[in-house]
């Protein structure tokens, strides 16, 4: 960027093809004087509250801006921070800043590949917030743009840096259960109603509404709580099994041992229990058929049994990392948000983020594994050193296990809705999805919903091409369409690859 003017960077309308002049310089060569990291946090709701935490616990990093079209959530998080800290409401302005290093991304999830993007076009070391793509396609460019720059990319995948799940993926994988039969993820956790208005009330005051839509279609969210909620919109996020589902559908893709994406994809689920204003399933099961084992995952936003009353109004817990409300939550094996990876000879439990225990098929505990989050200062750590392959979260990675929340959002967009008799004749050939369903169905019905009346989706059952990001067979031209979006100037996810 030593050859443009901080005015050309910000008049350009795409910003793709920006040359680095410094993309390839050690870190060594780039920090500042006092040889601090020193890092810009974007996105300061939520999750970057956490990486702020993290950070501030890293040594020889500073944080020496941060970023938010929200003025208020900035000057609160300026606040907060202290110290001479800079403010930024438009990403671009902070980009062209020659003095930071890296940045961290926490947006909202259809910002994620651009600014990631952006930042490696800019010279800079990215972690990126999961999932890492809004879709397939843009999740790909990201890939491509850390490679092509040379960047140290670290996904937002922390459970990976547990040295307990290391060590439990590797126990598994070497046989000491036995084959693998299934891997499942789970997310049971109650999201109540976001409520349902006439008409899109305006945005705070504090928000640049522009900023903030960024490569989306520039509307007013048709929402009563502007910030977290945009996890249950498609044009913003991706429903839970994005928001939650990235982290387990990755640790069940990590003991599959599976690099790529699945043979086929389907899904079967829907929005139940109330009438709001979300888009995204509340209630779903997702699989994606590896050839090693099926990968399922399910998501359950009511609670267990019948709820006490019938929520009907904004029940989501406020800017916290899941946003989950407080409610008794069915559980599998013992797990409501974690992962079951049965085996032949047993199986593995992992109901928090850094440990597992392993069981025999009596239900004996075999072995227990503990860690710790380690996954910042890995970040910080390989921007030192330059050595992308010590990541723990490397960007290929998260790219195939954010494609993973695509697929099934894609089958189940396509899909159409069936009535009971109907949809457990459809899942009669597929005894994994079929068991899966049977016990959604035991669970929907303990919540008094009447699944005659409010039909689920039978999903789009989707193949994809063998090696390839991009789906062959009968859905194949509807679902293709479905992998990028329209994108709006100049919020341009370039393409690279």
């Amino acid at each position: 960027m030593n050859h443009l003017t901080r005015r050309t960077f910000l008049k350009s309308s795409a910003f793709a093809g920006a040359a680095v002049a410094f993309s390839a310089r050690s870190w060594a060569q780039v920090a500042g004087a006092n040889g601090d990291v020193r890092v810009a946090v974007i996105g300061l709701n939520g999750r970057g509250k956490n990486h702020l935490g993290s950070l501030a616990k890293v040594k020889g990093v500073r944080v020496v801006a941060l970023c938010d079209p929200d003025s208020a959530v900035l000057e609160r998080t300026k606040k907060n921070v202290g110290g001479d800290v800079k403010g930024y409401t438009d990403i671009r302005e902070l980009l062209a800043a020659k003095d930071i290093d890296a940045v961290t991304i926490a947006t909202p999830n259809h910002w994620h590949s651009l600014a990631a993007i952006w930042a490696c076009q800019n010279g800079k070391d990215v972690y990126v917030e999961k999932p890492v793509s809004h879709n397939v396609w843009e999740g790909r460019q990201l890939v491509a743009a850390a490679a092509k720059h040379n960047r140290i990319v670290q996904a937002g995948t922390q459970i990976r840096s547990g040295e307990g799940l290391r060590e439990a993926v590797a126990w598994v994988r070497a046989g000491n259960l036995g084959k693998i039969t299934a891997a499942r993820g789970f997310c049971y956790k109650f999201r109540g109603s976001i409520g349902k208005v006439d008409a899109p009330p305006a945005p705070p005051a504090s928000v640049n509404l522009d900023l903030w839509c960024g490569p989306a279609p520039k509307v007013v969210p048709h929402r009563r709580k502007f910030h977290y909620d945009w996890h249950w919109d498609y044009v913003t996020g991706n429903g839970d099994v994005g928001n939650q589902g990235i982290h387990q559908m990755d640790v069940a893709r990590w003991f599959l041992g599976a690099s790529g994406l699945p043979r086929h994809t389907v899904s079967v689920g829907g929005r139940l229990g109330y009438v709001d204003d979300g888009n995204t399933p509340n209630t779903q099961v997702v699989l994606h058929d590896y050839a090693t084992a099926p990968l399922i995952f399910e998501v359950r936003g009511l609670p267990a049994g019948k709820p006490a009353a019938t929520p009907t109004v904004v029940a989501n817990a406020g800017d916290g990392e899941e946003g989950g409300g407080r409610a008794a939550m069915d559980k599998y094996k013992g797990v409501s948000v974690g992962n079951v990876i049965d085996c032949e000879g047993g199986y593995v439990v992992t109901a928090s983020y850094f440990s597992a225990t392993a069981y025999d098929k009596a239900g004996k505990v075999v072995k227990e594994f503990k860690g710790s989050d380690r996954h910042m200062q890995n970040f910080i750590d390989c921007v030192r050193s330059r050595k992308a392959a010590e990541l723990y979260g490397p960007i290929e990675e998260g790219h195939v296990s954010s494609a993973l929340c695509h697929l099934g959002n894609i089958s189940h967009v396509l899909g159409r809705g069936l009535d009971p008799d109907e949809l457990k004749q459809a899942v009669k050939g597929n005894a994994p999805l079929g068991e899966a369903y049977g016990r959604m169905v035991e669970h929907l019905t303990g919540n008094r919903v009447d699944l005659a009346k409010t039909r689920l989706a039978f999903g789009a059952a989707l193949t994809l091409e063998a090696g390839k990001e991009r789906f062959v067979s009968e859905f194949a031209d509807a679902a293709n369409r479905l992998l990028s979006r329209s994108y709006r100037a100049p919020f341009v996810v370039p393409q690279l690859a």
